[in-house]
């Protein structure tokens, strides 16, 4: 024996089981093909051993029995496996408490349903058919022609109902419900109600003829009432408070008095302005609040005054500062009145959607106008050529031109896009601004209804009172974020950045600003009732005065006087500062 066979042979007695070692090694040597890979080839010189892989190739039990194993979660393969590997079983412990519903293959919650082009609502109403009455429409049959072969599940049940569906049941027995009730009232024409059946026609009481005819005139009459109430406008009627309309040289109120130590013809200005400190005083007799004043032009020796009493009131300046004369003739609240350039005749415009040209002097109402929108504010033309125009600006939107003479709208401006709050003329009165609901500030050309100039930026808010300085350049502007904004009013129109008046409440509240004649100070209401006085230069807050005990909503500083200053609240009262 070789030296390998020896080591083989001694490689297979160091196995656990000799015998079995010996069983494998004889058949080796006695085949000499099995060895001659072992024995040397020369004899003579020194041999080395081929490698040698003694682990026979062992097959595994699965391809034994089967060939190669397919995963059962596969859906497709890359070969041809034979029939005996597709449907052999699945190895590993077998589960006792698997059923034969849980083995089955499921896609669904109930089972297996395999895909078919059926409309969701016909399966659904198939499926709830068959749950309900135990029979539905065989999916595979033609349904065009029905019969009872068309039908699964309970046939004579299919053709006791003839194939009702679940639906078609629900819909029938409505109709009944319906029917039992008295019908619906959208497909009866008589339809006297659920209570129709217990009612006898002939037990029904019915006006006579001239019962019904009393009853038509009385619902007409009322009819005509309430048009004509709110469409006819009040009466006008004015009360004189004074003794004597005239003086003994014929003067009316109306002359500008010339022994109150004050030039009031003339359009000169004090040199320097001092602030108001005290309380000088108090015009009472409008029993709501007021909602504007302003005073006479030139002059400044008159001041009118609209309440929310729906009157308007003229008052004196001087001397004995008495209630002049009431005009009485709008039906609700009064909002805003203006003076022509000589301040005989004033336009008044109140929520009862009436604009109403009074005469100063006398009290007689000269005209009316209206186009059913309320007027929140109106103003003349300044310009002396165009004194018989003014406009107003409306609560839907637009700014309305309209000609004294013929009492007709000769222009309207439409472009905001909210109610318009204010109207000031600006560049020598060839153009005007305008103010909105729409938190933005339109300048336009007089007579184009198309504005040249729109001021809107994302931080703006309403401005709903505006002022023009006296010396023309400066527009200020009330805005409701409690601020004082000034704007250029000439060319650019843009917002002076410098010039921001702050410290004062006014959110909510049209509260009027004004301007001391030697533009040195600004005044202003706020929600509180005080009157707030601000330094032009600085813009820092000087002085606060406790004025009304409600919200004063305007101050007006006396065009003549270095520190007289006239304030209004909804307190009813009209104050004078000194």
């Amino acid at each position: 024996m070789s030296a390998g066979v020896a080591s083989l042979v001694s490689y297979g007695t160091d196995s656990d089981s000799d015998n079995d070692a010996e069983a494998n090694i004889k058949p080796m040597m006695t085949d000499p093909d099995a060895i001659a890979h072992l024995l040397p080839l020369n004899s003579g010189k020194k041999t080395s051993l081929a490698l040698l892989n003694s682990a026979p190739e062992v097959a595994v039990k699965e391809d034994v029995m089967t060939g190669t194993h397919l995963d059962p979660s596969l859906k497709e393969v890359t070969f041809n496996p034979t029939f005996d590997t597709m449907f052999a079983p699945e190895f590993g412990p077998v589960n006792p408490f698997k059923t034969q519903q849980m083995a089955a293959p499921r896609n669904m919650l109930s089972g297996f349903a395999e895909p078919a082009h059926v409309n969701d609502f016909m399966f659904e109403q198939q499926r709830r058919t068959f749950s309900t009455y135990g029979y539905a429409l065989d999916p595979s049959v033609d349904t065009s022609q029905v019969s009872s072969s068309s039908y699964i599940g309970a046939v004579d049940e299919a053709e006791k109902n003839k194939g009702l569906t679940v639906f078609e049941a629900c819909a029938k027995k409505a109709e009944k419900r319906r029917k039992l009730k008295g019908g619906d009232a959208s497909e009866i024409d008589s339809f006297l109600g659920p209570w129709a059946k217990y009612v006898d026609e002939k037990e029904v009481a019915k006006p006579s003829e001239e019962e019904q005819k009393e009853l038509d005139e009385i619902t007409a009459k009322r009819q005509k009432k309430g048009k004509n109430e709110e469409d006819a406008p009040a009466e006008e009627k004015t009360v004189l408070h004074v003794k004597d309309m005239y003086d003994y040289q014929g003067r009316s109120y109306l002359h500008i008095p010339q022994d109150v130590g004050l030039n009031l013809r003339s359009a000169d200005i004090p040199d320097k302005c001092y602030l108001p400190k005290k309380q000088l005083h108090v015009w009472s007799g409008h029993t709501k609040g007021v909602s504007a004043i302003r005073l006479f032009p030139v002059s400044a020796h008159l001041l009118l005054s609209c309440s929310m009493d729906c009157k308007i009131k003229l008052w004196e300046v001087y001397k004995d500062r008495r209630c002049l004369r009431t005009f009485i003739g709008h039906s609700k609240a009064v909002r805003d009145v203006c003076f022509n350039n000589t301040g005989t005749q004033f336009l008044s415009a109140a929520y009862d959607r009436f604009l109403k040209l009074w005469d100063t002097e006398t009290g007689k109402c000269i005209s009316r106008f209206t186009n059913r929108k309320v007027p929140y504010c109106v103003k003349f033309n300044p310009d002396e050529d165009k004194q018989s125009l003014f406009v107003a600006g409306m609560s839907d939107k637009k700014i309305v031109q309209w000609d004294v003479r013929t009492g007709e709208v000769v222009q309207e401006y439409d472009r905001h896009l909210g109610a318009v709050n204010t109207i000031t003329f600006v560049d020598e009165n060839r153009r005007f601004v305008s103010t909105s609901d729409d938190k933005s500030l339109r300048v336009w050309e007089w007579d184009i209804p198309v504005d040249f100039k729109y001021i809107a930026e994302p931080s703006m808010h309403s401005m709903p009172a505006v002022t023009l300085s006296p010396n023309g350049k400066w527009l200020a502007c009330q805005s409701m974020d409690n601020q004082i904004l000034i704007f250029g009013a000439q060319n650019r129109f843009r917002l002076n950045k410098k010039k921001i008046f702050k410290g004062h409440m006014v959110a909510g509240y049209a509260c009027q600003v004004d301007f001391s004649p030697d533009m040195s100070y600004v005044v202003s209401g706020d929600a509180d009732g005080k009157l707030n006085i601000w330094d032009w230069k600085t813009t820092k807050l000087y002085h606060r005065i406790k004025a009304h005990d409600k919200v004063c909503i305007s101050a007006l500083w006396h065009p003549h006087e270095t520190s007289k200053v006239i304030t209004c609240g909804w307190d009813g009262q009209i104050k004078l500062w000194d």
